[in-house]
């Protein structure tokens, strides 16, 4: 986790980190109103609709994004944006799939 010393993550530095135990993330920073976490899943997208608003910050790869059934392709260096509690998932996406996830109240 970045801590008050350290004002900068990287992929090669969070790419080693471990998800927490439950999640299928890891946690990067944390205050009151935000986390950021990294998220890179293999395969599948098991996520289940969240109770906080999410930016998605795409930092390797390219696939296809659902949200609510409407889908679209997304590349390396695109965001997305989703309001808490809509239905969404990645899908069909490279190998090397990874992106930043900003959770903001």
């Amino acid at each position: 986790m970045i801590s008050a010393n350290r004002w900068y993550a990287s992929i090669s530095d969070v790419i080693k980190r471990p998800n927490e135990k439950g999640r299928l993330s890891s946690l990067i920073f944390e205050n009151k109103n935000l986390q950021l976490r990294y998220y890179s899943p293999k395969k599948k997208d098991n996520q289940i609709p969240h109770d906080q608003d999410e930016i998605y910050l795409i930092a390797k790869g390219s696939g296809k994004f659902v949200k609510n059934k409407k889908e679209i392709y997304f590349n390396t260096g695109d965001i997305i944006l989703v309001p808490k509690k809509e239905n969404h998932y990645f899908k069909d996406f490279t190998d090397d799939f990874a992106t930043w996830v900003i959770f903001y109240r």
